[in-house]
């Protein structure tokens, strides 16, 4: 099952050779830390490429002009790190946000053996958003509730950087109780990944 779906993953996306070779090492140790580290749900590492790596490319289908990107609470690099291997050959960097030594260790050692243009931060959100400025995207993937991610972006998102936040079911009650603290320009992308889930794709935000 898990190579049916790396070979889906891969024609869906159009990965190129040297991409594929970055992704399977990413994979391997994954898997590798994930023994010792924990580092995504256990019960979806035998789906990583449908779950984690497809939900991590289609980011990159969302802002194809983009060339910085920033990950918050990147955790194990998904998306982040994950983009950085595949934006590569399209010149894109990408810096991920974690709090967790542990996870920065795994972060740092996986993009160093996939060659990623990865910039790892071992420091809170609120310590480095606004040293930022400027980035083209912000993203973040089951990390935390849509209002707490506005908050944390508002220095980036009131000036013109592009949020893509995936989410599941409860979108809409995400969005509701954003709204009732800031008005937020977005659209909702339907997920390639789950039928059920959407990209809050935001292009300005103000405090109400």
């Amino acid at each position: 099952m898990t190579d049916r779906a790396r070979e889906q993953v891969l024609r869906d996306y159009d990965v190129s050779r040297e991409t594929t070779q970055s992704l399977d090492t990413y994979v391997a140790q994954l898997a590798r830390w994930q023994t010792v580290k924990n580092l995504v749900g256990p019960s979806t590492l035998s789906e990583v490429w449908s779950r984690h790596v497809a939900d991590a490319l289609q980011l990159l289908t969302l802002a194809p002009d983009a060339k910085t990107w920033l990950d918050l609470g990147s955790g194990a690099g998904i998306p982040g790190l994950i983009l950085a291997i595949a934006g590569r050959e399209r010149g894109i960097r990408v810096t991920l946000v974690e709090s967790n030594a542990r996870k920065c260790a795994f972060l740092t050692e996986a993009a160093r053996l996939t060659g990623a243009p990865a910039a790892i931060r071992n420091t809170r959100i609120e310590g480095v958003i606004a040293t930022l400025a400027g980035t083209d995207v912000v993203c973040a993937r089951a990390l935390a509730p849509l209002d707490q991610l506005l908050a944390w972006s508002e220095p980036l998102l009131k000036s013109g950087t592009m949020g893509l936040f995936p989410k599941g079911r409860d979108v809409q009650a995400e969005l509701t109780q954003a709204t009732t603290r800031w008005t937020v320009a977005h659209d909702l992308v339907p997920s390639r990944t789950d039928p059920d889930a959407r990209i809050v794709r935001v292009s300005a935000l103000t405090a109400n």
